[in-house]
């Protein structure tokens, strides 16, 4: 790294407040000179609070504590947070925004597009993974608290017959393309690289999860595991709290936090170091994630674009979803609660049964690197989103740990999509998939009947079903309830491969896992 992009990369990082001192030693107790430093840092930032137990802690405790403080800018806290709760007038041009549909050249959809430009796209992205430039990154930095599982939710198991984690199916199609690429080309070895975003709770046990797999059948060289930043949680008069008497409360930055992860972490320079391209990023609860899909990548790269974006089309006018839209000319994510019922109900003028806004925003996104290499130039600009919660805390006055029962204070995060307005819109595209197909995220407990373990053990099963019968398979089953087949990612990514199947019948449910 030349002296130059390391000093702007560093410059980043004191602004983000996530310069790391990951160090195997445990950190050593601080000397007065260097105390006093810190404490007169946090004193003119108004936040030496932090310090309230500091002279009755252990020396482990104090090193702890000094070096989480270290780490923290409270300057740039104040800043950030001031921001968030209290951002700046919005101009008439934001007050009364123009919104319009994403112009046809930005868009195609798998629903209705050219079949030889599918098929186009599928070859021309099969062919960059054969050529080694593309890579994935995940983001799984979220647990099942929801799910009823302290667990990282990569290693939740929906019901599959197979048992299968989201981390192992998602694996497995990784395996598959990078098969599929190989016989492509006649290689010996294909490689596509996978990055995992964790956050602090999830890291350790996600990195167990995969050694306890051997990784899912992939070189361990070619998964590599890293962790998003965090950011102090604020109370509602503006303090930093603290969730011990030796430790900060902190929660992770928001999905909008794999941008510095990228460059904290060694992500970046091993993209580069591996002449990756192009980048699919998605999210863990997906179980039905095309992971790298090739379309994608090849629909991304022949536009040459710098950000590519997945949608699927919005059920009705009421399904609470975010759309992917032009928002003053920009490319930008506006949410559902901002659109009026006039704008939300509009027909598309050249197809009247389709709304003219229906393209849900799934967290599915390209970039090439390209763009990503330039992150330490704006990732400081992005702003940050009040999230008000219920953050236990310890009384700096009283000492004791307090568990409020209503909102005490706010947690700072950024989102992924906070990016996209600045871009060019030429730089920018978005492709329609089939809902169905690609998207059915796992979000609420077993049971609820939406976005649950059900829905996407049933939505897996079901695609199954539908590669059968288009085989030439027969599917049959006893029970109403149970009419699905799983299909192994290890014989087909989407799909393909399913030739054998033509003329058998498959009593549901069932797994297959190979041919015969």
């Amino acid at each position: 790294m030349t002296a130059a992009v390391k000093g702007s990369v560093n410059n980043l990082l004191e602004r983000l407040h996530l310069s790391s001192a990951a160090e195997a030693a445990p950190p050593r107790e601080p000397t007065k000179e260097e105390l006093e430093g810190l404490q007169a840092k946090y004193k003119e930032a108004s936040q030496d609070q932090v310090f309230a137990f500091y002279d009755g802690l252990s020396k482990a405790e104090k090193g702890l504590l000094y070096e989480q403080l270290s780490n923290i800018n409270p300057a740039n806290i104040n800043e950030i947070t001031e921001k968030a709760l209290n951002p700046p007038a919005a101009s008439q041009e934001d007050k009364e925004p123009t919104v319009e549909p994403l112009p046809e050249s930005a868009t195609a959809s798998i629903l209705d597009s050219d079949k030889d430009d599918i098929e186009k796209w599928y070859s021309a992205g099969l062919d960059l993974i054969a050529e080694g430039k593309v890579a994935v990154v995940l983001m799984a930095g979220g647990q099942g608290t929801r799910l009823g599982s302290s667990d990282p939710k990569g290693c939740f198991n929906i019901g599959l017959p197979s048992e299968k984690s989201l981390f192992q199916v998602q694996g497995e199609r990784i395996l598959r393309l990078q098969y599929l690429a190989q016989k492509k080309h006649n290689k010996e070895k294909v490689v596509l690289p996978w990055y995992v975003m964790t956050s602090g709770p999830t890291r350790i046990p996600t990195e167990k999860f995969f050694e306890t797999n051997k990784y899912f059948g992939l070189e361990k060289e070619n998964v590599s595991i890293f962790e998003q930043g965090v950011l102090p949680c604020i109370s509602n008069d503006g303090k930093i709290l603290l969730e011990s008497k030796s430790k900060v409360a902190v929660a992770p930055d928001g999905n909008g936090g794999i941008y510095q992860a990228l460059v904290t972490s060694s992500v970046l320079g091993d993209l580069r170091e591996r002449g990756i391209q192009h980048i699919h990023a998605y999210c863990v609860d997906n179980c039905l994630v095309k992971v790298a899909d090739p379309t994608f990548i090849g629909f991304a790269a022949s536009k040459d674009v710098d950000v590519a974006t997945k949608v699927v089309r919005k059920r009705d006018a009421k399904e609470p979803v975010g759309l992917i839209l032009l928002k003053n000319g920009k490319p930008d994510v506006v949410e559902y609660s901002e659109i009026d019922d006039a704008t939300a109900e509009a027909k598309d003028p050249k197809q009247a049964d389709v709304l003219k806004f229906r393209a849900a925003n799934i967290v599915n996104h390209y970039y090439s690197f390209r763009f990503l290499e330039t992150i330490p130039q704006w990732a400081h600009q992005l702003p940050h989103h009040v999230a008000r919660k219920k953050i236990p805390y310890v009384d700096t006055e009283k000492g004791e740990t307090i568990k409020p029962d209503k909102p005490n204070g706010i947690k700072l995060e950024q989102f992924v999509f906070d990016v996209f307005p600045q871009l060019n819109l030429e730089k920018f595209a978005s492709m329609e998939v089939k809902r169905d197909d690609e998207f059915s995220p796992l979000k609420n407990g077993k049971g609820t009947g939406e976005d649950d373990p059900d829905t996407s053990r049933s939505d897996i099963l079901q695609q199954g079903k539908r590669w059968v019968e288009e085989a030439g398979g027969v599917v049959t089953s006893e029970s109403a309830e149970e009419t699905g087949v799983e299909v192994s990612p290890l014989i087909s990514y989407g799909g393909e491969g399913l030739e054998f199947l033509k003329g058998q019948t498959i009593k549901a449910p069932a797994v297959i896992e190979k041919e015969g």
